[in-house]
Parts: C-alpha cells; sequence; structure tokens
C-alpha cells in the first residue's frame, strides 16, 4: 500500500516548497540537510557538489525546471559554505 505525503502532512504538503524546504526532509524540527552537514564535516561541500550534478544530468530527463531549482538552491548552499 503506497501512502501519499497529504495523507500525513495534511494541507501543508499542498503548498510545500519543494526546492528550499520539502516537508518530507524536516523530521521533529531538524532538517535533513543540517543533519547531514553535521555528520559530514568536511565532506558537506562534496555532498553538495554532487547532488549539483545530479539534478543537472537529470532535469531533462525527469523534472525539468524543478531538478534545475534544486541545482540551484545545492550551487547557493555551496556558495554559502565558502563565505
Amino acid at each position: 500500500m503506497h501512502i501519499r505525503s497529504e495523507d500525513y502532512l495534511g494541507e501543508k504538503s499542498k503548498n510545500a516548497d519543494n526546492v528550499n524546504h520539502p516537508p518530507h526532509y524536516n523530521q521533529a524540527g531538524i532538517e535533513c540537510l543540517d543533519a547531514i552537514a553535521a555528520a559530514t564535516g568536511d565532506g558537506f561541500e562534496h555532498y553538495l557538489q554532487g547532488n549539483i550534478l545530479k539534478y543537472l544530468w537529470r532535469y531533462r530527463y525527469k523534472n525539468g525546471l524543478e531538478d534545475l531549482k534544486k541545482a540551484q538552491f545545492y550551487l547557493n548552499k555551496l556558495i554559502e559554505t565558502k563565505t
């Protein structure tokens, strides 16, 4: 049985920002990206770089503009780590 995110997130998922703050990546008030940054330390930049590549690689075949925005999100995060 497949459970849709709307079934357990309610109305919030209809207005969710699936690029900058997807609700499925926030549990108990902890953003998944923050947990990954804490767990990977210096490797976090490589994680961000990999995600940029992934979303640029697939944007023509999967989610189009949304994937480009996700790549931009990770690029912005990478830039933040350098400032």
